[in-house]
């Protein structure tokens, strides 16, 4: 659905991508991850066809972006981090007036606030929105027009946990009717639980790439058990089957409080190869 080929872009003598070459699937949600000046921005700003860029090529549902026709456009849904909203018109008038533009139906308009939990406050000014709200309303215009392709920027930053967790669970429903989703974020934990794949970005290249749990055990260097036992003692275990004998035991007198194993997250990773933190600014 997405195929990105050797996309390299510059500001002025700045080099901001590099080479970068990405496929993404129907249906399938991918994670661009890495820190602030990464490149994330403007590789959806390129892909979303916002600019063009220095070398490389960007297709979309089997077309290339470049000399597309507009009704390209019409298959994608961006929900950046502005609100882009009238604050002084209502949620229900603030759909209808994107409606008009993409000439999808009024009806359309209903399910999206339901879809979203919004219907009840559907009368309600924007600016008396809460910041949860906010975001479920931007959801809502994102996929107003039923796109293929949706483009989602830090969809949960700064967002409550129950905001946090609506917010997923319609992503995943959106994933689960087949539409392909590039979603950016800093939170490790949201990019393991929706990503099928994600490709870490650091100066504008994909330093790594592919399913978080094999991204982590792939740099699980230390391979070990580390066990906590009642007592409040730790040992760490080589994850062997010389070890084997020694965990029956712990577990056949009943010592183990808690038996985890030593793979990195996907922060811990990032910072290996890069020496820096995805939360950096």
């Amino acid at each position: 659905m997405i195929e990105i080929s050797h996309v390299t872009h510059r500001f002025g003598e700045k080099e901001v991508l590099k080479d970068i070459t990405l496929s993404v699937e129907q249906g399938e949600i991918l994670g661009l991850l890495g820190p602030s000046g990464a490149g994330k921005t403007t590789l959806i700003r390129i892909i979303t066809g916002q600019l063009v860029p220095a070398a490389g090529s960007v297709r979309l549902d089997g077309h290339d972006l470049i000399g597309a026709e507009k009704d390209i456009y019409q298959e994608i849904g961006m929900m950046m981090d502005h609100f882009g909203f009238y604050e002084r018109l209502s949620c229900y008038d603030n759909l209808k007036l994107y409606a008009d533009i993409y000439r999808v139906e009024s009806d359309r308009i209903q399910e999206v606030l339901q879809w979203v939990g919004l219907y009840e406050d559907r009368k309600c000014l924007v600016q008396k929105l809460s910041k949860g709200m906010k975001g479920r309303l931007m959801l809502a215009r994102a996929v107003l027009h039923r796109p293929k392709i949706l483009f989602l920027d830090e969809p949960t930053s700064g967002l409550d946990p129950a905001t946090t967790r609506k917010i997923h669970d319609l992503i995943l429903r959106m994933r689960q009717g087949g539409t392909t989703i590039l979603l950016t974020t800093h939170n490790m934990a949201e990019a393991e639980k929706l990503c099928k794949h994600i490709a870490l970005l650091h100066e504008g290249k994909i330093v790594e790439y592919g399913e978080p749990k094999e991204i982590n055990r792939r740099y699980n260097h230390k391979n070990k058990l580390v066990i906590r036992l009642h007592g409040g003692r730790t040992e760490e275990l080589p994850n062997t089957e010389e070890a084997a004998e020694k965990v029956r035991e712990y577990l056949m007198n009943r010592q183990i409080e808690t038996i985890h194993s030593t793979e990195p997250n996907l922060e811990m990773v990032f910072m290996e190869l890069t020496g820096r933190s995805l939360k950096e600014e």
